[in-house]
Order: structure tokens, then C-alpha cells, then sequence
């Protein structure tokens, strides 16, 4: 009989329920997936239509009307996107964010593992595809300037929006969800969002040492491990998932004693 009740409380459990429920918002990650691979699909597209054709003379007036035309809108459009993102996320953010319900928290940290999903998705196309594709275009084609069609939309497109949406999941965290502002700052978060961030600066370091020593483009080559040891921060993401697995399992837990409890005494 006790292990027959315990069963059914942990069945009545409504945060265990509100926890199978979370489980169904995947369309909501599916979308948003969709819609970036959508956006790589025609960057793919618009690089073997017209990189060939229009992109190997940086000095060709043409290259400007169908490359640094591209350069200046995806610039633009990020720029609109991060400051809508990151001022919805700070301007929305919980001020009491101590006082939520266990069932709430809960919901919280579902929409959370979205919001590192998402990351997960930009920043494997940033460093898998376009970086693998930057290298193979400098091997045959000569770098005339930095913005080449590869650089354009690795540098200036692929790499900015993992950026932005592993920004958004810090703040997300720190605005909405009790264990950050209880324990701090997580390193694996921190890790996670600005070990890949650093690959953007250290762009500037790869091509003044292109300009300078004209190096091979491949990957083992020394200018180029700063991208490997950033790259390798991503890993930090399953301490980051792990750290969310051990609050909600204690929230759980609790809410079950708490259920027990009132079983008992009803």
C-alpha cells in the first residue's frame, strides 16, 4: 500500500504534470529553427549564384551592388534584431523574480533549454558550414580584401547571430530565473556564451596575419587555433543543461514532499 500511494502522489504531483506539459512546446524551437535555416538556405543560395560570378574583384564596381550591398543590410538588420531582443529581455525582466511559484520556475527553465537549443543551432552552422566553406574558398581564390562573399556572410552574418541569441540566453537567465540570482554568475554559461563571442575579435588577428605572412587556409595552421580553442567553449553547453536537470530535479522533489505531506495529514 505505501508504494501504491507514493505512485499515485507522484502521478497527482502537478509539477511533475507541468513538466511532461513543457515538454510538448518544441514547435515554438521548431519554428525559430526553421526560420534561421530558411535565412542560411538563401545565403547558401545567394553565394553560388553570384560569389563566382561577382565576387572575386573586391574592386569591380559590381562587387559593391551584390556583396557590400548584402553586408550593409544583414549589419543593419542585426543590429535591429539584438537591440529588439535584448531590450524585450531587460525591459520584461521579473523584479520579483524570488517570489515565483515552483511551477513557474519550472516553465522557466523549459523555455530556457529553448533559448540554448537555439544557440546550440546558430552556433553549429557559424563554426560547421560557412567556416569549413570560408576555408575551402581562400584555397582557391586569392584574398583581395576582408570582405569576401565567404567573409560576409561567415563574419558578418553567421557569426553575429549566434552571438545575439547566446546573449539573449544570458539575460534571460539572470532576469527571469532564481538560481542565478541565488548561486551567481555560472561559469559554464559564461564560458558558453563568450568563449564563441571571441571568435569575432580574433577575425582581426586572422587577417592581419593573411595580410602579413600569407598563410596556408588550413585549419591546423597556428593563425588559425584561436578559432579551434574558442570553438571548444560551445562544450560548456552540458554544464550549463546540467546545472538546469539538478534545480528542477530539487523542485520536483520538493513539490513531491510538500504533496506527500498534505496527503498525510488530509
Amino acid at each position: 500500500m505505501e508504494t501504491q500511494n507514493d505512485n499515485n502522489n507522484a502521478v497527482s504531483n502537478p509539477g511533475l504534470k507541468k513538466a511532461k506539459y513543457y515538454l510538448l512546446h518544441g514547435p515554438r524551437l521548431a519554428l525559430c529553427m526553421a526560420i534561421t535555416l530558411a535565412i542560411y538556405l538563401f545565403a547558401i543560395w545567394y553565394q553560388f549564384s553570384y560569389a563566382h560570378l561577382y565576387g572575386l574583384d573586391a574592386h569591380d564596381p559590381v562587387f559593391d551592388t551584390y556583396w557590400m550591398t548584402w553586408f550593409y543590410t544583414e549589419i543593419t538588420l542585426e543590429i535591429l534584431v539584438a537591440t529588439c531582443l535584448w531590450g524585450y529581455l531587460w525591459i520584461t525582466r521579473d523584479r520579483n523574480i524570488n517570489d515565483i511559484t515552483p511551477n513557474e520556475e519550472i516553465r522557466r527553465y523549459f523555455s530556457f533549454a529553448l533559448y540554448l537549443a537555439m544557440y546550440a543551432w546558430t552556433l553549429y552552422w557559424g563554426v560547421s558550414y560557412f567556416t569549413e566553406q570560408d576555408g575551402a574558398w581562400h584555397q582557391v581564390v586569392t584574398r583581395d580584401t576582408s570582405f569576401t562573399p565567404s567573409h560576409i556572410m561567415i563574419f558578418y552574418l553567421s557569426f553575429p547571430m549566434y552571438i545575439i541569441t547566446g546573449v539573449a540566453t544570458l539575460l534571460y537567465a539572470h532576469t527571469r530565473l532564481p538560481l542565478y540570482q541565488q548561486e551567481g554568475i555560472s561559469l559554464s554559461h559564461v564560458i558558453l556564451v563568450t568563449g564563441p563571442f571571441m571568435i569575432l575579435p580574433n577575425v582581426g588577428l586572422n587577417e592581419w596575419g593573411h595580410a602579413f605572412w600569407f598563410m596556408e587556409e588550413f585549419f591546423a595552421a597556428p593563425l588559425h587555433w584561436g578559432f579551434v580553442i574558442l570553438g571548444w567553449c560551445g562544450l560548456a553547453l552540458c554544464g550549463v543543461h546540467l546545472q538546469i536537470v539538478r534545480r528542477v530535479v530539487a523542485i520536483l522533489n520538493d513539490m513531491e514532499e510538500k504533496n506527500e505531506k498534505k496527503v498525510s495529514n488530509e
